[in-house]
């Protein structure tokens, strides 16, 4: 068994996916995804999703960002040049706001794009499911997909095919690793 990946349904309409990723949650099933080629409203509770660390990412990564580059100004203009420009104080933080700003935003962006793609094993140039030459076909077109994985404690090859039959879908395949 260790060369399947999972079982596979596909449903003809969005709704369909949505019964069936809500009956295979409430069956037990865990570890599962579900393929659309678009958004499907509530699809993401019905397969057990919860909310992702990237916005997390994001944050921190701006406020090391920002942090950091206040941070810099303060030590060039203190520590490392303290030059008395028109009697200001060597600490004027007024005139760092717009380079704090814009290092608050270059490290979020990229430190959370960089984030984003390894949270998300990105790149990924293959994935099982493409074995499936029905997912190949219309995955991104006009059919809806269910894939129950090996890896789920519940799986067993038989009655998971069994019970994805009985949710009434085109075709149910083996994804094979």
């Amino acid at each position: 068994m260790a060369d399947i990946y999972g079982v596979m349904a596909e449903f003809e309409e969005a709704d369909q996916l949505l019964e069936a990723g809500q009956k295979a949650y409430a069956e037990g099933y865990r570890e599962m995804d579900a393929y659309s080629p678009f958004h499907i409203e509530g699809l993401a509770d019905a397969v057990g999703f919860h909310r992702s660390r990237v916005s997390l990412v994001f944050l921190v990564a701006g406020i090391i960002g920002g942090v950091g580059a206040f941070f810099m100004q303060w030590a060039i203009a203190k520590l490392d040049y303290p030059i008395n420009v028109g009697g200001r104080p060597l600490n004027s933080w007024p005139a760092w706001i717009p380079i704090t700003f814009e290092l608050t935003v270059l490290f979020s962006g990229v430190i959370g794009f960089i984030g984003l793609l390894i949270m998300n094993n990105l790149p990924m140039p293959y994935h099982p499911v493409f074995n499936v030459p029905s997912f190949s076909a219309s995955a991104s077109r006009d059919r809806f997909f269910l894939c129950i994985e090996a890896r789920d404690p519940k799986f067993d090859l038989e009655q998971t095919r069994a019970f994805l039959s009985g949710l009434n879908p085109l075709e149910v395949s083996e994804v094979e690793k």
